[in-house]
């Protein structure tokens, strides 16, 4: 054990609390604190130990087996929680989720079949993209879900032209180029920004499953050859 394996712990412990918060009256009885505030505080405390852990594990030249064990571990459970509860709320719609997590379940089973041929599959840029725009998308829904649901959040999936048509989100945009915002104005482009970053997240979840699935084959038809010769 060292630093870096207990900040990724942290964001472990920090995924239950999340969920507590999110669901319960709990912040607002104990310590008078709005709970989408509360929450979208302790999302940020545990990504920012994402960004911490494996920072100072090549810092310190602390990597270890464990630590690259548990990291993948503690990502997919901070951001399949945070999905989940989105969904419960009504802010992200179920089938999106559902792309994003079985692509997790898919690609960890395949990296477990590549380990027994020995092959190595190593995240991909792309993955990284998906899991930075899951972020931006979890944090900015819940600033738009904030005091009360956002005003556009009953037009779920549609295309962006539906979107345009909303009374609220006209406004914003005249408020916006005025520089007038209001809070309402705030929600509604966080929830065009979640929406938009989900999309996104959707998108890169699937292509970079085929990246990982395209590797495996490749790699498995060089491992053929070579026994083959």
């Amino acid at each position: 054990m060292n630093l870096p394996n207990y900040l990724t712990l942290a964001r472990i412990f920090l995924v239950p609390i999340l969920v507590v918060v999110l669901l319960t009256p709990f912040s607002e009885k104990w310590f008078g604190i709005q709970s989408y505030a509360l929450a979208i505080a302790i999302f940020l405390v545990a990504t920012l130990t994402d960004i911490l852990d494996g920072h100072l594990a090549r810092r310190r030249k602390q990597v270890s087996k464990f630590g690259a064990l548990l990291d993948p571990i503690a990502d997919k459970l901070l951001v399949s929680a945070a999905l989940i509860v989105l969904v419960e709320k009504h802010l992200a719609p179920a089938w999106a989720v559902v792309i994003i997590l079985g692509r997790e379940f898919v690609v960890t089973g395949l990296r477990s079949v590549a380990a027994t041929e020995g092959i190595v599959i190593s995240a991909q840029s792309v993955g990284k993209v998906k899991m930075w725009f899951q972020c931006i998308a979890i944090v900015a829904l819940l600033v738009a879900a904030a005091n009360s649901p956002p005003p556009v959040s009953n037009f779920g999936w549609q295309l962006p032209s539906a979107f345009w048509q909303v009374a609220e989100v006209q406004t914003a945009f005249r408020n916006l180029f005025d520089l007038s915002l209001t809070a309402n104005d705030w929600k509604v482009f966080g929830y065009l920004v979640g929406r938009g970053s989900l999309w996104i997240a959707v998108f890169t979840a699937c292509w970079s499953m085929y990246g990982y699935f395209r590797f495996f084959y490749e790699e498995s038809k060089k491992k053929a050859a070579e026994k083959a010769a």
